[in-house]
């Protein structure tokens, strides 16, 4: 291979590299819709001036947010390399193209533009780069932040004699906000746990783990459904403000019997399969955890039997929009209970659940965290009874004398 090819194979490797992982659909993305959520980030924080009918007024309008949102968003020692960037750029172009310089013999013209134009380039360019590396740092953090929130979520369920259990968790951020978990008590009960915090990121994700340290508190002074539910609104109500509080559905089980003493605090209500194929929902309404200091639930009971599975999940599965369509479709609570009344054991419905999630968010990215918990109650095995022993021969007749 001689040196040109060598050259064109470096090319070629460089364009791979660079472009691996772009896609037309991924182009697209970036006009119709990253692009839209960058211009309504940008103008958040601007004037409600209305945008103009005249389309000339109407482009300088959208410019002038645009180049606030972007300026205000900036430190101000990068606020002023960015202006200066787009002054360097109006020099280039409204300058005097050249310089004529005459001398006896030949005349010289040095144009000046492209200095203009190159000292523009450099700013912004150095302005993304230091952007790019103060993301990069958040991101490092956030992803700290990731693996600290997973050690608070179960990598695998317990496994309880006569009980099986299912679970899947997704984030829609680096940070998620949704909580779930089964824990044993020490009296052989077992506490089920399903939560949603407000908002996303990082935030949510601290409300999560202010809720999961304040649940654990909470079962070792009373397990109680009630008493729970009190100490985690009392809780997050000193946390944070009115716009930090959680939803979630705790449930007390007591494996012998299957009774499962509840409380729900604005959460999704959980369904319940029944072996026979009926669903019913568990739970009465009530106020997320954290939007008062007092708030008294409604607790609510009832028994798992034999073959009965109860589905936990967060409202990031009905909720969830699907990609097609002008006017998208919610995948719907309707939906979900259909998928529950086949019959199934926890593990299928999971797998036919997140399927069918996936069916109808397509491409979508999740806008919302989605949680499932899954617990089945198996059926009591029947142990055929014994053989029936024969009753022993009667002795032989005393010999005649």
């Amino acid at each position: 291979m001689n040196r040109a090819q060598r050259y064109v194979e470096r090319a070629r490797v460089f364009v791979r590299d660079y472009t691996r992982g772009l896609s037309l659909e991924e182009m697209r993305r970036l006009f119709d819709r990253e692009a839209v959520q960058a211009y309504s980030v940008l103008s958040r924080d601007q004037d409600d001036t209305p945008e103009a009918a005249d389309k000339v007024r109407n482009f300088l309008y959208k410019t002038k947010v645009v180049f606030l949102g972007l300026s205000y968003k900036l430190t101000p020692a990068r606020r002023m390399l960015f202006a200066l960037s787009l002054v360097f750029v109006a020099i280039g172009l409204f300058s005097p193209p050249a310089l004529n310089l005459s001398g006896d013999h030949a005349d010289l013209y040095i144009d000046f533009s492209p200095v203009w134009f190159l000292l523009s380039i450099g700013c912004l360019l150095f302005l993304l780069a230091m952007e790019l590396v103060d993301r990069i740092r958040v991101r490092d953090e956030l992803e700290v932040a990731r693996e600290l929130q997973s050690e608070l979520l179960p990598d695998d369920l317990l496994d309880h004699p006569g009980y099986r259990f299912s679970h899947a968790y997704r984030t829609a951020n680096e940070v998620g906000g949704d909580y779930y978990d089964v824990l044993p008590l020490a009296d052989g009960r077992l506490a089920l746990f399903v939560g949603d915090a407000s908002g996303h990121g990082m935030a949510a994700g601290l409300l999560m783990a202010v809720a999961s340290a304040s649940l654990k508190t909470a079962l070792d002074l009373d397990p109680a459904p009630g008493q729970v539910a009190t100490l985690l609104n009392r809780t997050l109500h000193r946390t944070g403000d009115r716009r930090s509080f959680m939803t979630f559905f705790y449930a007390l089980l007591e494996p012998r019997t299957g009774t499962l003493d509840y409380v729900c605090a604005g959460h999704p209500f959980p369904l319940l399969r029944r072996s026979h194929g009926e669903v019913l929902e568990l739970g009465q309404g009530g106020l997320p955890a954290g939007t008062r200091s007092e708030i008294t639930y409604p607790e609510g009971s009832t028994t798992l039997e034999g073959g009965d599975i109860l589905l936990l999940f967060s409202d990031g599965l009905p909720e969830a929009v699907g990609g097609g369509g002008e006017e998208p479709e919610a995948f719907g609570y309707r939906r979900l209970r259909e998928l529950m009344a086949r019959p199934g054991s926890p593990q299928v419905h999971l797998q036919r659940i997140l399927r069918a999630f996936e069916d109808h968010v397509g491409e979508e990215p999740l806008r919302d965290d989605l949680t499932l918990l899954l617990v089945e109650r198996q059926e009591a095995e029947v142990v055929p009874p014994a053989p029936a022993t024969p009753p022993p021969p009667p002795p032989p007749p005393p010999p005649n004398r």
